[in-house]
């Protein structure tokens, strides 16, 4: 993907790097060697973004081009908005009011320059900002109001020849760090087709792929003509350069992960898991509803909230298990032995949410894991309980986890009873790639959850297939990411 750097004269942007051009304005909007370009990012700095203007067309036009600009014309709108400025202070109030606390004035102006200032205690709120807003440079003006708070009062972008001199030497290593992006991997002869993105927490306890498979997927991809790269949490402002998103961090709706899965839908890019997936699978809830009312086989559910508690025994028996809405890799998932443990349990997940799910026990050895990609089965596995425990995880006093086996099989090998529950519940969810646990209990199956993010580790869900595996799943990108480019996938 070529790289455009835009300004009203090459000039004004003295700084020279690697496999980035600088083109003027002008040209961009009307030479058809830029109109006919397959893809570019696009970044514009331009001196004016007003209405009609020249920059702003540069904006406009990349966007019809299918281009990535930066700032793109939603960016430019939010830019004027007070209303945003005003959501972006309640967002960042803690890290604005840290980070400026030692300003001994009443106003303050913070330059970012490709989301960093020259000043390290600022770097962290220039790169929340940044984020943000998207705009290569800009200015952030804050104010102190009665009550000595800092408030954000406006962001103004800066133009190439706006740079203060004083500033230029940060700028041209900023930048070049900026675009450099991928100076570890090894230079290519010619650049790749598409860049994925793969979001994932370096620091996570229990991620959904080990590095290893991190490894694999990016070396598949690389010969695959896809450029994967690792990204974290503050690469958010980074997503417009991608054509697609593959989050490898657990997800939750209040999280970050929940964020990029919308920024990316948004900016057009392949997404897995994408943002309705996230919604669907990480509310118990919610699955329960639909699961019950699309008539597919699960175990007797009840919804529970304080004025029905009094129907779980009679409707479930005991021992029963008790879901918070959110929980995720059996966090928050407790089983109940008694009357006694029942009402107390309940008592606390309600303090925390209006609606608990409890669910009949069925106790088994393993869970049967179909994994689902694109609306068709992808692997097969048995997940062991835990040693001397009721579920695949169990959490020990240290804060440690102890996993049962897993016996990975080929999918034509699995009972295909459990395949079928399996793919008539992911398929009500959407077309991403899941994980459905599925129970086994005498001839018949039932299904516990559907999860979006499951786990692809080496050496674990990989074990039939290899390398084929992550193969299928870069197949799926590469695929959408041909068609989004194309204009014929909605």
């Amino acid at each position: 993907m070529a790289v455009l750097i835009v300004v009203n004269d090459p000039k004004q942007w003295p700084f020279e790097i690697p496999e980035v051009q600088v083109v003027d304005a002008r040209s961009y909007l009307t030479r058809p060697q830029y109109s006919e370009m397959r893809s570019a990012k696009v970044f514009n700095l331009c001196r004016s973004y007003r209405y009609q203007t020249i920059g702003y067309y540069v904006s406009l036009l990349a966007e019809a081009r299918g281009h990535k600009p930066q700032p793109s014309v939603s960016t430019l709108q939010d830019l004027k908005s007070q209303v945003m400025m005003r959501m972006v202070t309640a967002e960042l109030d803690d890290l604005i009011q840290k980070s400026l606390s030692r300003i001994q004035s009443d106003k303050f102006t913070l330059s970012i320059y490709f989301g960093q200032n020259m000043a390290k205690r600022y770097s962290r709120l220039a790169l929340q900002l940044f984020n943000i807003f998207q705009s290569p440079l800009m200015r952030a003006q804050f104010g102190r109001d009665k009550e000595q708070h800092w408030q954000l009062r406006s962001v103004s972008t800066i133009a190439a020849n706006g740079i203060p001199a004083s500033h230029r030497d940060f700028v041209a290593a900023i930048a070049a760090r900026h675009f450099a992006g991928r100076g570890s991997r090894v230079k290519r002869r010619s650049p790749p087709r598409f860049d994925l993105a793969i979001l994932r927490n370096a620091n996570e306890a229990q991620p959904p792929s080990n590095e290893k498979a991190l490894e694999k997927f990016i070396k598949i991809a690389e010969s695959m003509d896809i450029a994967a790269e690792l990204i974290d949490r503050d690469d958010y402002g980074r997503i417009a350069e991608f054509d697609g998103l593959f989050i490898r961090e657990t997800t939750a709706v209040n999280h970050h992960t929940f964020r990029f899965a919308q920024r990316a839908a948004s900016e057009g890019l392949v997404v897995i898991d994408d943002p309705i997936s996230i919604l669907r699978t990480t509310n118990k809830v919610y699955l329960a509803e639909l699961l019950q009312r699309q008539k597919v086989p699960v175990p007797r559910t009840l919804v529970v909230h304080r004025d029905n508690v009094h129907h779980v025994i009679p409707e479930l028996g005991l021992p029963v298990v008790l879901k918070k809405p959110d929980s995720a890799f059996s966090a928050g998932v407790t089983k109940a032995e008694t009357e006694e443990e029942l009402c107390e349990q309940i008592d606390k997940l309600l303090t925390e949410s209006e609606l608990v799910v409890a669910q009949e026990f069925l106790p088994t050895t393993f869970d049967w894991r179909i994994g689902v990609l694109d609306e068709r089965p992808l692997y097969a596995c048995k997940y062991h309980m835990a040693k001397n425990h009721w579920q695949i995880i169990r959490q020990t006093e240290h804060g440690k986890h102890d996993y049962g086996r897993v016996e990975t099989m080929p999918v034509e090998l699995a009972p295909r009873a459990a395949v079928k529950v399996a793919l008539d519940a992911a398929n009500l969810i959407g077309d991403g790639l899941y994980g459905v646990d599925v129970k086994q209990s005498g001839k018949k199956f039932y299904v516990i959850e559907v999860n979006d993010n499951p786990n692809i580790e080496a050496g674990e869900e990989d074990r039939i297939l290899r390398d084929e595996l992550y193969r299928r799943i870069l197949q799926v990108f590469l695929q959408r990411m041909e068609k989004k480019r194309q204009g014929t996938r909605n």
